[in-house]
């Protein structure tokens, strides 16, 4: 995982919550951590990562807050955490 996904990984657990993180260089992270990533019907996207399956939505610019929350916790559930990455 290089640099730029570390960030954006962290972005993603940081305190406060950030409302500018990238959905395409979110899509990158979770391809770099192994999922498998399904364009659904609509803006939605699929996300399988480790047995753990989560619908998102495509934002077309950056992330709303409560999808950086819903993607947090995906990642946790997951068992992802930035402390594994560190930058």
């Amino acid at each position: 995982m290089n640099h730029r996904h570390r960030k954006v990984l962290h972005a993603i657990f940081a305190h406060p919550l950030s409302g500018n993180i990238d959905f395409n260089a979110v899509q990158s992270v979770l391809g770099e951590l192994g999922a498998t990533i399904d364009n659904r019907h609509g803006a939605r996207v699929g996300v399988k990562l480790n047995g753990h399956t989560a619908v998102f939505h495509h934002a077309q610019h950056s992330l709303p807050k409560e999808e950086v929350v819903q993607m947090r916790h995906f990642l946790e559930n997951c068992g992802i955490s930035p402390d594994d990455y560190p930058i």
